[in-house]
């Protein structure tokens, strides 16, 4: 008896270490990669840290970001970028994708596929091609206006345009996942919900607010949240548009953190803001998981 309870314990330490082996690479990928770098950027941000000195301040570095009126800016365009452009691509997508699941299959394939498609393209390549649309003398934004009498525009040169140009582009490069995932989570739905509602006589309206996007709250869930923190971190499209320009009217958190750090030397503040844009994103992402994730039965 001894031997088979000592046998089974040897089984099942034998099991449990062999787990753990298959989940040394992945741990040691975030420790190295991930908890390592953190830290490092927290232990950073309380230094007057320079290529000439590494000087103990404390909290100097996030006394000074809050009198600082650059990093005030940027955080207020980081903060437009998420309040504008998030519900536009949640409603887009959700749009999208109601009307394209009600297609066939080939349809339905081939336009996710054609949403879908910026979403596997090269930062670089995508934003090469609007930054032709919005040139001021040969893009085919001002060609178009032309066309009907306006004057061109400096989209990306004028401090009332910029950043709106920038949502446009954010937006376009950020519908291809949701809309697959919302396609997706729309088959399963019991078809038998919908035609019982239908029976009740119920508007598609109705059969929406009330089934289906009870139902996708889980989608919605990961949709917000996932997207709301690419939005925070925007920064190629920023660096090759506008390079935070006109005046800084298009300056986000994650731009200024590269400029601070790789284009003026100050690490210790670079990571200061990294630090403090991080409490944001995990205040509002600790909100949506409040609100959104609630449990739903099926």
């Amino acid at each position: 008896m001894e031997a088979t309870v000592s046998k089974s314990r040897n089984m099942v330490l034998r099991d449990w270490l062999m787990s753990y082996l298959f989940l040394l690479p992945a741990f040691g990928f975030f420790l190295i990669f991930v908890a390592y770098p953190m830290l490092k950027g927290i232990y950073i941000s309380f230094f007057d840290y320079s290529l000439r000195t590494f000087d103990f301040i404390g909290l100097d570095n996030y006394v000074s970001l809050m009198h600082n009126e650059t990093f005030l800016k940027s955080m207020r365009n980081t903060i437009l970028l998420v309040v504008i452009a998030v519900p536009i691509v949640i409603v887009f997508s959700i749009f999208v994708a109601v009307n394209i699941y009600k297609m066939k299959e080939f349809s339905r394939s081939f336009f996710r596929g054609v949403f879908y498609l910026p979403a596997v393209s090269s930062v670089v390549s995508i934003t090469v091609v609007w930054g032709w649309i919005y040139h001021p003398n040969y893009g085919i934004l001002n060609y178009i206006i032309g066309l009907f009498g306006f004057d061109p525009i400096s989209w990306l040169g004028d401090t009332r345009t910029a950043l709106l140009a920038i949502i446009a582009v954010l937006i376009t490069t950020s519908v291809g996942q949701p809309i697959i995932l919302y396609v997706a989570s729309l088959g399963n739905i019991p078809t038998s919900y919908i035609e019982a509602a239908e029976i009740d006589r119920a508007t598609p309206w109705q059969i929406f607010t009330k089934i289906v996007w009870p139902m996708l709250m889980p989608t919605n869930l990961y949709v917000i949240v996932i997207t709301t923190i690419n939005t925070f971190q925007c920064f190629a499209l920023i660096q090759l548009l506008t390079s935070g320009g006109p005046v800084y009217s298009t300056s986000t958190v994650m731009y200024g953190v590269y400029e601070q750090a790789f284009m003026l030397g100050h690490f210790g503040l670079a990571s200061a803001m990294g630090i403090i844009l991080a409490i944001v994103i995990g205040i509002i992402s600790v909100i949506q998981f409040k609100y959104f994730g609630s449990d739903v039965e099926y």
